[in-house]
């Protein structure tokens, strides 16, 4: 993971059509580990996420500005809005579940 700072964040949701999937983790915390091959999996299998990943300790401002208390934190961005915040390591079946939920609240109906 190289170091982002606020601007390329911000940017890069701004930017992102879809749901935005940022990590905040460390080097060494043994969940965040498990979950780097359960988020690329799912990065894969769905296109229209965008996954950022943000080394908390490299990071400590962005961590802070986005009140990042334990790792792993994901946060869900959705039309640039933080919309939901999941706290530590979760399965492949959950993230999918809580991925659907949101593209059906965005997703316009007819």
């Amino acid at each position: 993971m190289l170091p982002i700072n606020d601007n390329v964040l911000r940017e890069t949701i701004a930017a992102s059509e879809g749901i935005v999937l940022v990590e905040f983790s460390a080097p060494w915390c043994p969940p965040c580990r498990a979950l780097d091959p359960i988020l690329d999996q799912l990065a894969a299998e769905r296109p229209d996420v965008t996954l950022v990943r943000i080394d908390s300790d490299a990071s400590p401002d962005l961590a802070r500005d986005y009140e990042v208390m334990s790792v792993p934190t994901l946060i869900f961005f959705v039309d640039g809005s933080p919309r939901r915040r999941l706290v530590g390591a979760r399965g492949i079946g959950q993230l999918r579940e809580e991925l659907d939920q949101l593209r059906e609240r965005v997703e316009p109906i007819g």
